[in-house]
């Protein structure tokens, strides 16, 4: 049941990616021409219906009253991210997306370049995406390889190398809104996995704050805690900000930046001049390979 509720939230953020696209280009926060497109007919109609500004500025209202600041968060994270993938383009051979949902950032990236993209998720994501890809472009681009991957029991380096992943490629991962759903012990063995990884690779990933996943501080969202925790234990793994370099360490990745929320707030919502807060329980991190 676990697994199968959080492979359900794959729809939430390309939600929130969708309906940014109503916003004039100065004000949106992430740019994503697909995101409506990927997502099921039902919430197609919602991102409809929140065309009209009165409508999606009560849609964000009311998804800030389960969890105040998870807008700006879901949605600044994927422009760090872009940030940096963008910026390592010519340093790359390949890319990963661990947990990759319904995201389309494989399938824009084929736009500008062709380099192999591997998507990794859980059997029941990877089938829908196949499905939604050829809905959506009419068949699966040749760059692009759907591997299907349960994090808690499978040897995530066996499957990639099933789909032609070689580990002298220097590899862009994204580790984006995921590793919150996993145990402790998925995460180690992710990051062991990746071990043999070529030097200069680089990965982007989110994490929870472990205070938040413990109950010691709840930052103001006690909604979201008994719906990730209380009902469902649906989060389950948390590491404290400083605690990310050494952890990252102990796998041979070095900590380039970390972001938290008033930076996200600072450098991709003030410039827009809306007024969305950021919330604490989630910050982003960049790190490279050594």
């Amino acid at each position: 049941m676990a697994r199968n509720s959080a492979a359900r939230t794959a729809f939430g953020p390309m939600l929130l990616s969708a309906i940014e696209q109503h916003e004039p280009p100065a004000r949106r926060l992430v740019d994503d021409d697909l995101a409506e497109l990927f997502l099921p007919a039902p919430l197609r109609w919602l991102v409809h219906a929140t065309a009209p500004a009165i409508f999606r500025r009560a849609f964000i209202a009311a998804s800030e009253r389960t969890g105040p600041g998870l807008w700006a968060n879901l949605v600044c994270r994927k422009r760090f991210i872009g940030d940096k993938l963008a910026a390592a383009l010519d340093d790359i051979d390949a890319m990963v997306i661990l947990g990759a949902g319904l995201d389309t950032r494989a399938y824009r990236l084929t736009r500008q370049i062709r380099r192999p993209v591997f998507e990794v998720d859980l059997p029941v994501n990877i089938a829908r995406k196949a499905r939604t890809v050829r809905r959506v472009l009419g068949e699966l681009p040749l760059s692009v390889r759907l591997v299907a991957v349960d994090f808690e029991r499978d040897d995530l380096l066996t499957a990639l190398a099933e789909h032609g992943y070689r580990t002298d490629y220097r590899v862009f991962f994204i580790w984006e809104g995921v590793t919150q759903y996993l145990t402790e012990d998925a995460v180690r063995a992710t990051l062991e996995g990746l071990r043999p990884t070529a030097t200069g690779s680089r990965m982007a990933f989110s994490y929870v704050r472990r205070d938040f996943i413990d109950g010691t501080d709840r930052y103001g969202s006690p909604t979201l805690y008994r719906s990730v925790r209380k009902r469902r234990q649906l989060w389950h793994f948390g590491i404290a900000p400083e605690e990310v370099s050494v952890f990252l360490e102990e796998y041979g990745w070095r900590l380039v930046e970390q972001v938290g929320p008033d930076e996200l707030v600072e450098r991709y919502v003030k410039p827009t001049g809306r007024t969305l807060p950021a919330s604490q329980i989630e910050w982003s991190a960049y790190a490279e390979k050594i």
